[in-house]
């Protein structure tokens, strides 16, 4: 084959680093996007952290514009003003702090909170005076609570995890185990639902209206109760109507699993990424402030570039020139987002007049054709960005939907109807709940063109139980 030159031409996208960092940015949430902000502080020496600019809308109005009520208050405040506790008077020497009434007596040292059920139950059987043989088995008994608060297996697998290390019987198990499922919260380490409940009513006040009743429900009829069969359950107990119900009441105040009281895992905070507020007759979309770019060049570093050896300056080059393209990447990030977030407002503004009922169907495409962007960059927006309103704190994501067609010929979103859904369920009775054949009849009669699996599908995905389980007697 004979070797030839040709030239041709050709068009395609190169990832560059400024557009893959870019890219890498936008889909980080605001918490995600903090850490990688201190990392880049920690490892670029041409980067500092700058104060953020005050907002107007949180910028306090000089004195001399102050009106005379905002003075009084100000004033006021000032004259109520205490002076902080110096709690060094109340220190020893050494540093333990003493008691207030000079009785010579010091308060324990104050531990950490407890970071899950385990750590909280256990922080109690170390203020109990005990043996060790004692300390042993509370240990084994808390190590062997489940999350909800209940005994996994019996006191007999108890004593077998103890042997023969440690040689206990099992009324001594017991013993323990009672004492445990008095801590707080109470009922941990219970067998059975039935033991729960009869430990949280024992440690009521005898006086307690209705207790003696409850605890017959609790012992003989909690399946009776479960079926809502009330005289049959009257008859079980043998009392009055008026005592019945009472502790029925009182039954239903109970905590089943009293573990979850105690969070087990670290509580996720919400960040909002931007702020929706109304102003005159629109809805106005505002950069959270966590969000404005708090980062700047350094201006010592980056004024040694030109003195610096030949090495030195290579890197400090290089460092401007990634401190550049972060700042410029966290701009373009927050004009992004302000510019996706604006778009929903404006698509949902019945949203924020009458609320989730009034929702209306969207879809990523659309959006994305409004501002001019790719559809892929809006999806990344969406996700895990949120917008702080006065109906509440939702993800972008929440505003899209499916259509669902009506009778009329238009479209219906899907979150409109699940909130038509839930709305109907709280106005429910509760003797006669509403079944999903009957919702979906509703709202065909409100031209809403929607099927009873569809319903039930919605009803599911809103963790709402059936019509016979939301059924009530009394």
């Amino acid at each position: 084959m004979k070797a030839s030159l040709q030239l041709r031409f050709s068009q395609q996208l190169t990832m560059t680093p400024q557009l893959q960092q870019a890219i890498k940015l936008l889909q980080l949430s605001s918490q995600e996007l903090e850490a990688q902000i201190i990392e880049a502080l920690e490892t670029n020496p041409l980067l500092e952290q700058v104060e953020p600019e005050p907002d107007e809308a949180d910028t306090a109005p000089p004195e001399e514009q102050r009106t005379d009520e905002e003075m009084a208050a100000a004033a006021e405040t000032e004259a109520l003003a205490v002076e902080p506790t110096e709690w060094s008077q109340y220190d020893e020497p050494g540093g333990t702090r003493t008691a207030a009434s000079g009785d010579g007596g010091e308060y324990p040292e104050l531990a950490e909170g407890p970071d899950d059920l385990v750590d909280h139950l256990l922080w109690q059987l170390n203020l109990c005076t005990l043996s060790a043989e004692d300390r042993a088995i509370g240990v084994a008994i808390i190590q062997s609570i489940d999350e909800h608060g209940y005994l996994e297996g019996t006191s007999e697998d108890v004593v077998q995890c103890l042997a023969p290390e440690i040689e206990v019987e099992l009324d001594e198990v017991e013993a323990i185990r009672h004492r445990i499922q008095r801590f707080d919260p109470v009922g941990v380490a219970s067998l059975d639902l039935t033991d729960c409940l009869r430990v949280q009513l024992d440690a009521l006040p005898e006086d307690t209206p209705a207790r003696a009743v409850a605890l017959r429900i609790v012992a003989e009829g909690l399946e009776v109760l479960a079926r809502q069969d009330l005289d049959g359950l009257q008859r079980r107990v043998g009392t009055d109507r008026d005592t019945l119900l009472a502790a029925i009441e009182l039954v239903r105040s109970l905590d089943p699993r009293p573990g979850r009281q105690v969070a087990g895992a670290d509580t996720e905070y919400v960040r909002p990424d931007v702020t929706v507020e109304r102003r005159g007759d629109s809805w106005q979309v505002r950069l959270h402030v966590n969000l404005r770019p708090q980062l700047g060049i350094n201006s010592f570093y980056a004024g040694m570039i030109g003195s610096a050896g030949r090495q030195d300056a290579d890197y400090l080059r290089g460092q401007l020139q990634e401190a550049r393209w972060l700042l410029k990447s966290l701009e373009t990030r927050n004009e992004t987002i302000l510019k996706v977030a604006t778009a929903i407002v404006a698509h949902q503004q019945d949203f924020f007049d009458e609320g989730p009922e009034a929702m209306k169907p969207l879809v990523l495409r659309e959006i994305a054709a409004s501002i001019d962007m790719h559809e892929s960059t809006v999806s990344r927006v969406t996700r895990g960005k949120y917008m702080a309103t006065p109906r509440g704190i939702f993800e972008f994501k929440y505003f899209f939907s499916s259509h669902v067609g009506t009778a009329d010929g238009g479209e219906c979103s899907a979150t409109a109807i699940q909130a038509m859904i839930r709305k109907l369920i709280d106005e429910e009775p509760p003797r006669k709940p509403l079944s999903d054949a009957k919702i979906a009849a509703i709202l065909n009669d409100k031209g809403i063109d929607v099927a009873r699996r569809t319903v039930a599908k919605y009803r599911e995905g809103m963790n709402i139980a059936s019509s016979s389980k939301r059924k009530r007697l009394f």
